[in-house]
């Protein structure tokens, strides 16, 4: 008899892997996926060429002056290049810009690893940005202090002025989030009876009606002689609206977790501020990542409304600019631009977010 060797296994049909078999299960798979397929293939036929040549092909990238774009119908981006700046920093001194992009850095430093999955030290990274980077960023802002000139408030605006109002917004809205979420499903009737009157009164008005009261009416309440900038009111009152509905979103992750794993703490021994720290608050956070960032998305993309108290943020800024009768015709292009530095930011938390549920993915999904 002869000796038995074994054959190397064969590969894939190419019908079953790679390209063709991805378009044929997502594309053409049915009668009615084909046609489906085939009007947004004939829709981007009509619409991508237009586009591309007003937003690229014939647009206008080089000039310092609306004379720049006279000669081409495509867009003028030049518009968007001359104006960057204001765009970026608002009103913030110009010889004082450098501190708004070491405090860019800071805050590309702090998220950029979160990306990667083996990146070192990145969980002490993460908690850097969340408790040192505040603090060293509130210092190069502000100054006034080890030797740097003082740069008040008013004069900021722009991409930095969102991401402060947003930054802010999202490391404080969660903690008080996660009190408030506890204090609604606590046993204690007043705690309860206080945390479920915040959160019905700050869910039952529109954030617009907030930052009014915050910046004209709050002034009024305050003792003789105390005063807040109109940015730290700003901050209060969106820190407080969005922590209500933090609120809402972490109360349903504690209600998905079963009675059996309160037991179970409580059978270890442990007390109720172990039994949450160390077992329920990590189930129920896990599974509202969803519903958190969709609070975070909702958060940076309402800071636009920051304007109706005077403080111009980067639509704002777009806004400013569009009045001006040198570039009349060319508001498109900016907020294209706004529109497009939202979408960055709002698709990447969309996108870590994915990659955190992937990571913390333990059987519950279905």
């Amino acid at each position: 008899m002869g000796v038995y060797q074994e054959k190397p296994a064969l590969a894939p049909p190419n019908s079953t892997t790679g390209p063709i078999a991805w378009v044929r299960l997502n594309l053409v798979s049915t009668p009615l996926n084909t046609v489906m397929t085939l009007i947004a293939i004939y829709a981007l036929w009509q619409l991508l060429p237009p586009i591309l040549n007003w937003a690229i092909f014939d647009a206008n990238f080089a000039g310092d002056d609306a004379a720049a774009c006279s000669t081409s119908s495509g867009a003028c981006w030049v518009f968007v290049k001359t104006r960057l700046g204001f765009f970026t920093y608002g009103f913030y001194e110009e010889a004082e810009r450098w501190r708004v992009d070491v405090s860019f850095l800071l805050l590309a430093l702090v998220i950029v690893p979160q990306f990667f999955n083996n990146f070192p030290y990145k969980a002490w990274i993460g908690l850097a940005g969340l408790t040192v980077m505040p603090i060293v960023t509130g210092i190069l802002l502000l100054g006034g202090v080890f030797g740097l000139p003082a740069v008040e408030t008013h004069t900021w605006g722009g991409l930095m002025l969102t991401l402060v109002l947003s930054f802010v917004g999202i490391v404080a809205a969660l903690p008080i989030g996660v009190v408030l979420a506890l204090g609604r499903r606590s046993e204690m009737p007043m705690i309860r009876m206080v945390c479920v009157t915040f959160i019905e009164i700050w869910r039952g008005v529109p954030l617009i009606s907030v930052l009014f009261m915050a910046s004209v009416m709050l002034p009024l309440f305050l003792p003789e002689g105390w005063t807040f900038e109109k940015l730290l009111r700003a901050l209060i009152g969106i820190t407080l609206f969005q922590s209500a509905y933090m609120a809402e979103v972490i109360r349903g992750g504690l209600q998905a977790i079963p009675k059996g794993q309160f037991e179970a703490a409580s059978a270890l021994g442990l007390g109720y501020w172990r039994s949450m720290s160390l077992i329920i608050l990590p189930q129920a956070l896990k599974l509202v990542i969803p519903g958190i960032v969709n609070t975070f998305i909702a958060l940076f993309k309402d800071t636009t409304l920051v304007l109706i108290i005077g403080l111009l943020d980067i639509l704002a800024t777009v806004q400013a600019t569009i009045v001006d009768p040198a570039w009349r015709g060319v508001s498109t292009e900016g907020y294209i631009f706004a529109a497009f530095c939202f979408w960055v930011f709002c698709f990447g938390m969309s996108r870590y977010s994915q990659a955190l549920e992937r990571k913390l993915h333990t059987g519950h999904k279905r």
